[in-house]
């Protein structure tokens, strides 16, 4: 047989790939077709609710970015309107005594970049949660282990949260600033810098200290009111007290006239009378109010008035148990006579042993 006889024998075979494929093209394109469907009705139906909640979304996030920036303008210019007061007064006589322009300068940004902070993290805080809230998530585990989370934060930095408070409540109590002299129990010495969590501190020899404000138990403001400046005058028990009152009354009402001693004086030098009286000496007080941080620079003037004054009164200062100048101890009778010398007498083992040696001579033969 042929070759064509034999196809033809056979007959026609089948495609499996055209009669295969057709089939499964088909079942494909329905499934999208019905995904599609599907997608296409599920977004029919649900999508007011999307839309009302980006709405909402978009609502709660427009709101508290106006609120935020308008809560910051308003401490900002709270805070200019602080800084131009204090610069006001600054320039008055009464304001260069009682304002340091430093210190309300540093007070003020402490206080509002406090202000902002709290205020950014209030607002952004409660919008976060709304938005959570409108995405329907329980914020009751969120809210639980926050607040487990902050516990133990607080736990483990103590320490850091008790000097952050502690330096929040100085600053807005004003408890001392730049340029105060204070007393902080584990340092002393003149305020140079404030912040939240550590105060700078310059000692008397010029070091500096760094105080953690949560370590203050106590603190000694000497720059705030007034200051005393206290003199005690030790003078001879037989002075005349009306002259010696008579001369520091006009010591201090000629220092109390004088600049700039009369800026600094903010209340009259009063004598206040004996402050103890000794059986050679007695102590008088000399007191005044000054201007805070001065009362070491009026008290040294004032003891270098009244030792003048004294001098030209002729009234000794005498000091202690310190004997007075003018009194003059008994002469002794014996000073001017020498002390007997062993040397006097030619027969003392001293004189022999001074005397010189007399060589002898050998009898001539």
């Amino acid at each position: 047989m042929s070759l064509p006889a034999v196809l033809l024998a056979a007959g026609p075979s089948p495609s499996p790939t055209s009669s295969e494929s057709t089939p499964s093209a088909v079942r494909t394109f329905q499934d999208a077709q019905q995904s599609a469907t599907n997608a296409a009705s599920w977004v029919e139906q649900n999508w007011s609710t999307w839309l009302a909640i980006g709405l909402r979304v978009l609502l709660i996030l427009v709101v508290a970015g106006v609120l935020r920036a308008v809560v910051q303008r308003a401490i900002t210019k709270l805070i200019d309107r602080m800084t131009r007061t204090a610069e006001a007064v600054d320039g008055t006589s009464l304001g260069g005594l009682l304002v340091n322009n430093e210190r309300r300068r540093q007070r003020s940004q402490a206080i509002g970049s406090v202000l902002r902070s709290v205020a950014s993290f209030v607002i952004l805080g409660t919008a976060a949660l709304m938005v959570l809230a409108a995405f329907q998530i329980n914020l009751a585990p969120l809210l639980a282990s926050a607040g487990v989370a902050g516990v133990a934060i607080g736990f483990g930095a103590r320490n850091l949260v008790t000097d952050f408070l502690s330096g929040v409540f100085m600053i807005l109590e004003d408890q001392y600033g730049v340029g105060d002299t204070i007393d902080a129990g584990v340092a002393s010495g003149e305020v140079i810098e404030v912040g939240l969590r550590v105060t700078k501190l310059r000692g008397a020899s010029g070091e500096i200290w760094y105080v953690r404000n949560g370590e203050v138990k106590r603190i000694g403001n000497l720059s705030q009111g007034w200051a005393t400046a206290g003199v005690d005058v030790t003078v001879k028990a037989n002075e005349d007290l009306d002259r010696l009152k008579s001369t520091l009354d006009e010591v201090a009402e000629k220092m109390s006239a004088e600049e700039p001693w009369n800026e600094l004086l903010w209340s009259p030098i009063e004598v206040l009378g004996l402050d103890s009286v000794l059986l050679d000496s007695m102590v008088v007080r000399v007191s005044a109010k000054t201007m805070p941080g001065k009362s070491l620079t009026v008290e040294r003037e004032l003891r270098w008035r009244i030792k003048r004054a004294f001098d030209a009164a002729n009234i000794r200062i005498v000091g202690g148990a310190t004997a007075p100048a003018d009194e003059e101890e008994a002469a002794d009778p014996t000073a001017a006579v020498a002390a007997p010398s062993v040397l006097s007498n030619p027969d003392s083992p001293q004189s022999e042993a001074t005397t010189p040696l007399v060589q002898q001579r050998q009898p001539t033969k």
